[in-house]
């Protein structure tokens, strides 16, 4: 059965997509100025209805400190680090064992899109105890409609300038959330966190398909794009990679560990978590480096392989990838930006 949709009625030339009702508190409405006609050739009808749900996400409260401008004029170009999660852990798909999220605090990410988005009661409140406590009181997040089972989200170190939920429709019990970033310089980011299905490549191809529609009908000319999460690929050659060959670059070299390993299924062995971006920002990759390691085409996270582990502790504790049911690796790739 379908979630049934709030929407707004929004002033004509307001994109599709944008922010309406949703889960916490949220972040500053999508920019109503932007034309998405040109983002894609050719012709094409209206976005139906289920593009234009929205959702609000988390604020930066006011009281709360924005971060540094990284693009203060000192620099030309800023490090960006992107993150995939879906690492909760437990019996109840969440991270209050706090595995998932000592992970994430270690790797200090810019932009994390996590699956299973779920803290202590799930409220507002709990939500924000968790970014505060693993990423820092400054950071933006969102939070997939707050009636899903395990919902998507975003959690970012900078400004969060609209975000919602586009419709997943092979599952009910969460969606593809989206949010639309102020990183450094110019361009913006848009982030999409997914979870897709482990029942067949046919189900993940139409989820695909859906999700490349709704960025076409969406995501404005010149944008940086990013999609992260737990695809449930049992190889890297079904019909949805060339799906999302569309809109992403999704050729190798992938991410891997320091041994080679490149799969992030707990016994690491499929290719279950992704991390991808557009041929615009795959331009701008550099090295993941982690303290005295570089990672030339990123990394796929394993406290059971990565060495010296001690350069993490705290706040790993070095278990973490064994945690009770944590059944994915994060990946982790990196950009350079420009800030003018």
């Amino acid at each position: 059965m379908r979630v049934a949709w709030l929407l707004i009625f929004l002033p004509a030339g307001l994109m599709a997509g944008a922010v309406a009702c949703g889960d916490d508190p949220g972040v500053l409405p999508a920019d109503s100025s932007i034309n998405t006609a040109d983002r894609w050739s050719g012709d094409r009808e209206a976005p139906p209805d289920d593009v234009k749900d929205g959702g609000i996400a988390d604020r930066v409260i006011a009281d709360r400190q924005a971060p540094p401008d990284p693009c203060d004029g000192s620099v030309s170009r800023v490090n960006l680090r992107l993150m995939a999660g879906n690492i909760s852990s437990g019996n109840n798909q969440n991270y209050d064992d706090g595995a998932g999220g000592r992970i994430f605090q270690a790797l200090q990410p810019d932009v994390v899109m996590l699956q299973e988005f779920n803290y202590l009661s799930r409220s507002p409140a709990d939500t924000r105890t968790f970014v505060d406590t693993y990423f820092g009181a400054s950071f933006a997040y969102f939070r997939g409609d707050p009636s899903n089972q395990i919902p998507n989200g975003v959690i970012s170190r900078y400004p969060i300038l609209g975000s919602g939920n586009w419709i997943d429709p092979e599952v009910n019990n969460r969606t593809f959330a989206w949010a639309r970033i102020d990183v450094p310089g110019p361009v913006d980011l848009w982030a999409v966190s997914v979870h897709l299905l482990t029942t067949n490549a046919t189900a993940r191809n139409a989820e695909g398909a859906a999700l490349v529609g709704f960025i076409k009908a969406n995501v404005p000319p010149g944008s940086y794009i990013t999609v992260g999460g737990d695809f449930n690929t049992d190889n890297r050659t079904e019909p949805l990679i060339p799906t999302l060959d569309e809109v992403f670059y999704t050729k190798g070299p992938y991410p891997a560990d320091q041994n080679g390993n490149e799969l992030t299924s707990g016994p690491r062995s499929r290719p279950y978590d992704w991390l991808l971006v557009d041929p615009q920002l795959k331009g701008r990759e550099t090295p993941v480096k982690v303290k005295t390691n570089t990672f030339n085409t990123g990394l796929v996270f394993d406290t059971r392989t990565y060495t010296p582990l001690s350069d993490l502790m705290p706040p790993l504790l070095g278990t973490e990838s064994v945690a009770a049911n944590m059944q994915h690796m994060p990946v982790i790739r990196d950009f350079s930006v420009v800030c003018q």
